[in-house]
């Protein structure tokens, strides 16, 4: 080998190994943050109601650790198990861009058998906004085991309101003192579960304090976290401007109090602008015949005066007061999304629509037992996660179009319900709800926008109705009793997406299913490979991930 003498190639190599260790360093630094967190999930006794039950606990917590994190940062989040049964994570509204191996349902995820663990690796991509997780397995998600997830806006991104004194996450929901496992055992014997004993407001039904000073401004950031009920939130002598729903910021329009459908979140300001004394923060149930009704406390620093007299009242069954309000919340189209550009920019009222899909849902007994569906079919999981199925090409396990586009007259049948979708795809979804209650509609790795909700029947005509300009831009909908909801969404995200019920009674018996869009091109611009630390279970168990 001939060594390099001369100060012309000398120079040359120098320079090369600089570009090298430069274009090295570049790479380095324009990677987005890690952020790790290291989860141990136990049973515990935890006492909301001043009776002592069995609760879900991360890290000891009930409710779990926030998860506090920026836009495209990298969440490693190792969740060890040690219950007694097989458990699974999942993240309301972070969408797992290209990646639904990490959704942390069933039809995507194998469960963390007991004693074992996974590591969940998500990137919050091009989000920003107020989520949560929850456990998606049985019916754990009455025992706990839900937290808070802030995903804050990139420094150099602006947004449109001063940054507030305090961030605060209120997760407030329905809950029941009977264990949740004879919760489960009413449903698998094919009864209706009974009214909830309770409303908590972050694991409390009263008292929980939040303390303000005075002339500053703060964010609260309510997530409805429970099981089945619409709750009315409301503050003692404070207005709430809205300013974020579920990653979108909106027209920040002023309420004195807001009804949050399960599922769903909402980021307020409010600014301590009265006496200083503590007034009451008021939940309560909505569309109920007992309205249920917990309280926190708003304390001023310089308070001279405790709560006390009447309890702020608010709407109880009032309809039509809910809809107007539901219409107004809208996108603040000059406002910065994740990235720096108004978030008017996407144009959906100028799209096409490629396809128009009809959700109606139904109750009914199915050999004598209680069950719920979509188009009459209700779901029922299979021996092996769908995604993984797919993956693997293992027949048998679902089939494509097993649940057709439009209601069906059949009578309620039970089926592993998955719809196939195109890739790129601009769908109109009508969620049809013909019957008496209010309900909640979750679609995982999407958000989509709302435009449309009214009483009756939809047609076609409905569309005449619709808000293609300015309509809010979230993954949660609600749907009013003989009523229908339309969004329209851009199928730009890989992968088997759970759409369902936010009703968890509902969803356990039945009323969900799975969309799989799917790109014929199998490339990793379009979506992840399995992940090498995926557990495979069923009759992907013994395969080999990557």
């Amino acid at each position: 080998m001939k060594l390099m003498n001369k100060p012309s190639q000398l120079r040359a190599l120098s320079c090369f190994c600089s570009i090298l260790l430069l274009l090295e360093f570049v790479f380095v630094a324009a990677e987005d943050p890690y952020r790790f967190f290291d989860w141990t999930v136990t049973y515990g006794d935890i006492y909301p109601l001043g009776v002592k039950q069995q609760g879900i606990l991360i890290n000891g917590q009930f409710p779990g650790p926030e998860i506090y994190s920026v836009t495209n940062d990298n969440l490693i989040i190792n969740v060890r198990n040690n219950l007694t049964e097989p458990f699974l994570l999942s993240w309301n509204g972070v969408q797992q861009r290209r990646n639904s191996y990490q959704d942390g349902v069933y039809g995507t995820t194998c469960p963390i058998p007991p004693g074992q663990n996974f590591t969940y690796t998500l990137q919050v991509k091009d989000q920003i906004g107020s989520f949560f997780y929850f456990p998606s397995l049985a019916f754990h998600k009455a025992a706990g085991g839900f937290g808070a997830i802030k995903i804050l806006s990139r420094p150099r991104i602006p947004v449109p309101f001063p940054e507030p004194a305090a961030d605060y996450s209120l997760l407030i929901g329905d809950w029941y003192q009977i264990d949740h496992k004879k919760l489960q055992g009413v449903l698998d014997f094919g009864h209706r579960l009974p009214l909830p004993q309770a409303v908590l407001i972050n694991g409390r039904p009263n008292g929980t304090t939040f303390t303000i000073e005075q002339g500053k401004t703060y964010r609260l950031r309510i997530s409805n976290v429970g099981l089945e009920n619409t709750l009315n939130f409301r503050i003692e002598g404070h207005s709430m401007k809205l300013v974020e729903v579920e990653g979108t910021h909106t027209i920040q329009t002023e309420y004195s109090s807001l009804d949050v459908h399960v599922g769903q979140s909402y980021s307020v300001l409010i600014t301590a602008d009265q006496a200083p004394k503590d007034y009451y923060i008021a939940v309560s149930t909505r569309f109920t015949d007992k309205i249920i009704t917990s309280t926190a406390i708003l304390h001023y620093s310089n308070s001279q005066q405790s709560v006390s007299g009447t309890i702020p009242g608010g709407p109880t069954d009032q309809i039509n007061w809910s809809i107007e309000q539901a219409r107004s919340i809208r996108t603040n189209l000059t406002a910065s999304g994740p990235r720096p550009n108004p978030q008017g920019s996407y144009h959906y009222g100028l799209i096409n629509i490629s396809r128009t899909i009809t959700l109606s849902s139904s109750a009914a007994q199915v050999n004598k037992k209680q069950r719920y569906a979509v188009n009459s079919v209700s779901f029922v999981p299979a021996d092996t996660p769908l995604k993984l199925a797919d993956y693997f090409k293992i027949g048998g396990v679902f089939k494509v179009g097993s649940i057709p586009d439009t209601p069906s007259r059949k009578p309620m049948y039970l089926n592993t319900s998955v719809m196939g979708a195109d890739f790129r795809a601009f769908v109109e979804i009508v969620f049809q709800n013909n019957e008496n209650i209010v309900q909640s509609w979750h679609i995982d790795g999407y958000s989509f926008w709302v435009v449309g909700m009214d009483g009756g029947v939809w047609t076609p005509k409905s569309r005449n109705e619709y808000n293609l300009r300015d309509a809010v831009s979230r993954s949660t909908t609600q749907v009013y009793p003989k009523s229908w909801t339309a969004i329209y969404m851009a199928l730009d995200n890989v992968g088997m997406w759970n759409v369902r019920s936010e009703f968890w009674a509902r969803r356990y018996l039945g009323q969900q299913f799975y969309l799989r869009v799917y790109s014929p091109v199998g490339s990793v611009r379009d979506e992840y490979p399995i992940p090498k630390n995926a557990l495979l279970c069923g009759k992907a168990a013994g395969r080999t991930s990557r």
